[in-house]
């Protein structure tokens, strides 16, 4: 099923490919043609940022497989409109670029669905395979996608391009109609769409484990974009090579992408992820380095091929952690915002560089992205990726189920929860920094406040306090939301209660006013 769905995504995303360059050909004739053709790029990719987050929600909520169904029922429909205004003559700039806003929001809607869904087709340890095999994918579709595109503009026209796209959004419904994977176990309390939402951002705000993929991703990523950002300056500017030149350029880079996601395995084996940063880093600096002060084309090409290799390495890894460390019940809430900041810290990256080269130089450039790139390493000893090898990410509903004497609606809150524990002089230092992991735990599956508080009148009593929204929520946090990992953090505290805690819940009572 996984390579029947990476066919089908490949075709995607060729046609992907070869609807952009249809759209920017119509608009190189226009009035205003280099801005209508960049806002081509804008319009595309805009969307990942707008609607990335609920894009996951959704994919979170509702059925990943049916939503993609209908996405690409939706991508049809439009697809079909754009092709029929265009051999019809009626594709005017303002609507084309509506349309590809359109087509951009429908393609990041589906993307966190699909991303989420890997983890549920590949075994645990051939999720990295899979996420390398993914940028393969996109780096065949980026090579192989304009090239029909100018073949089918050349010989019948932008309308035959944008055609094609279209019959890609069948493929891929035709393939997500013909799996059908086993009935995904229904949550009691299905999330609300708002908070859901709200869910979603503080998993992630009190996760030091994605925040700091996040952090990594974009002190590497900001001053790589560099390179992406200018390489079309670097070949006709530096190395005095047309657009034959610059393409044999990409073609490095590509086959660097693929060499690196073959290699991927052993990289990993040998490679810590911090270490892999810092190779990965390394090898972008001199990269930066060569393309600036070195005029060989030959040489400037060697250089282009392992730093292809070390892109996808990165992003390959940073992807396939975040896919496998998040819990089921938030996994593409949390892939949307990775790929919100991959393609934001690339997209606002590349527009810096292009603004920092215009005002001193291709050269100077360079060297301050590779100085930055070195700054970032210098980094990795006070914020280093967090090794998630050993982290239980399995659901583990271990609370007791709390019986309540009073009838509570699964709305009514907010709830407080009170534990209560007993903490020899001896332990409170290393009681308390358990804790610390405890308070993470309680915020990212559901409480909105947390604290820890000393008994005034018995000794050694520590009282912990956490709010959750209501009593529904509070559910959650029992029977979906909390790992394995969840459960260790809590149990080193417990471990150093003298008693075991006790604890009681109290529900907001109603006051008339």
């Amino acid at each position: 099923m996984f390579r029947a769905l990476w066919l089908a995504v490949l075709v995607a995303n060729i046609g992907d490919w070869m609807q952009t360059v249809g759209a920017q050909w119509l608009l190189v004739h226009q009035p205003h043609a280099s801005i209508l053709v960049s806002l081509v790029q804008t319009a595309d990719l805009l969307p990942i940022l707008l609607v990335g987050l609920p894009a996951g929600v959704l994919a979170d909520i509702v059925d990943r497989r049916w939503l993609l169904i209908i996405d690409q029922g939706v991508l049809v429909i439009v697809g079909t409109s754009l092709t029929v205004l265009t051999i019809a003559g009626q594709m005017s700039p303002a609507l084309l670029l509506l349309f590809t806003f359109v087509l951009g929001s429908a393609a990041a809607i589906g993307t966190p669905a699909y991303q989420a869904l890997i983890p549920d087709i590949v075994p645990r340890p051939e999720v990295r395979a899979a996420s390398a095999l993914g940028a393969i994918n996109i780096n065949l579709a980026r090579s192989v996608g304009p090239a029909i595109a100018g073949v089918l503009i050349a010989r019948i026209g932008v309308g035959a391009v944008f055609a094609v796209n279209t019959v890609t959004f069948v493929i891929f419904g035709l393939v997500l109609i013909a799996w059908h994977p086993p009935a995904r176990t229904a949550p009691v309390f299905p999330e609300r769409f708002v908070a859901a939402l709200r869910a979603g951002g503080r998993y992630v705000r009190y996760s030091p484990v994605v925040r700091r993929i996040l952090l990594r991703s974009a002190l590497f990523l900001g001053p790589a974009s560099a390179l992406w950002a200018l390489l079309p300056l670097i070949a006709s500017e530096r190395l005095a090579l047309g657009a034959g030149g610059y393409g044999l350029l990409l073609g490095a880079l590509g086959a660097g992408a693929v060499i690196g996601a073959l290699m991927l395995p052993q990289i990993v084996s040998r490679l810590s992820g911090n270490a892999m940063v810092v190779a990965a880093s390394a090898v972008y600096t001199v990269a930066l380095l060569v393309l600036v002060l070195v005029r060989n084309t030959a040489v400037v090409l060697l250089i282009l091929v392992p730093t292809g290799v070390v892109w996808i390495a990165i992003l390959a890894t940073m992807n396939s952690t975040m896919q496998l460390f998040l819990p089921a019940w938030v996994r593409a809430r949390g892939l949307s915002i990775f790929q919100m900041a991959l393609f934001g810290a690339q997209a606002f990256a590349a527009l810096a560089w292009g603004l920092i080269a215009a005002q001193v130089g291709l050269v100077a450039t360079f060297l301050i992205a590779a100085a930055l790139m070195v700054a970032g390493v210098a980094t990795s000893r006070r914020w280093p990726l967090v090794d998630t090898t050993g982290m239980d990410r399995d659901v583990a509903a271990y609370w007791p189920e709390p019986h309540l004497v009073l009838e509570s609606e699964p709305q009514g809150g907010p709830v407080v929860v009170v534990q209560r524990y007993t903490v020899a002089p001896d332990n409170e230092r290393p009681f308390l920094e358990a804790m610390e992991r405890v308070r993470h735990s309680r915020m990212r599956t559901g409480a909105t406040q947390w604290g820890l508080f000393r008994d005034g009148e018995i000794a050694q009593r520590f009282v912990e306090l956490f709010v959750v929204p209501s009593w529904e929520e509070h559910l959650r946090q029992h029977s979906e939301r909390q790992t394995g990992t969840d459960r260790q953090n809590e149990q080193r505290a417990l471990a150093l209660s003298t008693t075991p805690p006790d604890v009681s819940h109290l529900v907001a009572a109603e006051i008339d006013q």
